[in-house]
Order: C-alpha cells, then structure tokens, then sequence
C-alpha cells in the first residue's frame, strides 16, 4: 500500500474540484474545446477526477491506467478517424494525461503528449486552473492540426462540454 497516496485520496473533496472547476471554466474549457476542433479534424474530452476509488487505490491503479479506462468508457476512440484525445485530469494525484487513438498515438510521439502535460500540470500547481486547461486544449489543438487538418473533418463526433467524474 501507498499511505501518502491514499491520504491524498482519501482527504482530496470534490466540493474543492468544483471550486477549482466552477461553471464558469468548465464554460471556458468547453469553448476551447469548440475553438480548437475547428482547427483540426482531431476529436478532445476532457475529464477531471477528484481522486480514485478505494478499489482503483487497492490495485495500485496509476493516473494513466486510470485515464485509458476514463478514455474506454467515454467512448473517445470512437471517431471515424480514429483521432479522439482525452485530457485526463487527477487532482488527488496532481497529474494530468494525455490519451490519444491509435490515429493520431502513431504520428505524434509520447514526448510531445509529455510536455504538454508538464505545462498544464505547471499551471495546476500555481493555482491557474482554467489557464492550465486551456493551454491543455490549446497543446493538444496544435499537434492535431499538424496531423489531421481541418479539411478532413468528419463533423463534431464527441461532446465538447468536459465532464467531472
């Protein structure tokens, strides 16, 4: 067992996420979100999670197993072109991951899903969520556009709105 881990889950309040994420940048998020998509054929969710459940915690779950079933059960690998991405936010483990479909996962290198989510997770860290979120969408919009251009898109396949698990 991880007794900091579970400490921070445990102690983590979804009252605080909704703080953090009010309507109001979960607003701005979503028309980030819009914006973006009409720059590139690409597919973005974005989810914010408190923090896991006792059982995620038991089998030692990591915040990017956790993202890759978040990703499975909001159905983001399903877009015509395989191209949907999850942003995946975990504030009891202050990490943020990046799950790209196979269409897109094979043209753009971990390194890059990377380092957009050290940025995000800087801004997280001084406080700066609807700043971080966005510069979250705006990373992810700019490695899309370079693969899939807008000229290909199949029309809006995911809700934009992001969505608090």
């Amino acid at each position: 067992m991880q007794p900091g881990r579970i400490l921070r889950h445990w102690l983590c309040s979804a009252r605080r996420t909704r703080w953090y994420f009010n309507a109001a940048v979960l607003a701005e998020i979503e028309a980030a979100i819009g914006a973006a998509e009409a720059q590139h054929a690409g597919e973005i969710r974005f989810a914010i999670e408190t923090a896991l459940p006792w059982a995620a915690l038991w089998h030692r779950l990591t915040a990017r197993e956790r993202a890759l079933e978040v990703f499975a059960r909001l159905r983001v690998w399903d877009t015509q072109a395989n191209n949907g991405v999850l942003i995946y936010v975990l504030r009891a483990d202050r990490a943020v991951e990046i799950i790209a479909d196979r269409g897109i996962s094979e043209r753009v290198s971990p390194a890059e899903w990377e380092a957009v989510c050290r940025e995000v997770e800087s801004h997280f860290r001084a406080g700066r969520y609807e700043a971080g979120s966005c510069a979250a969408v705006a990373g992810v919009a700019r490695l899309l556009a370079q693969h899939f251009p807008a000229a290909r898109s199949s029309g809006n396949e995911l809700p934009n709105q992001p969505i608090l698990l």
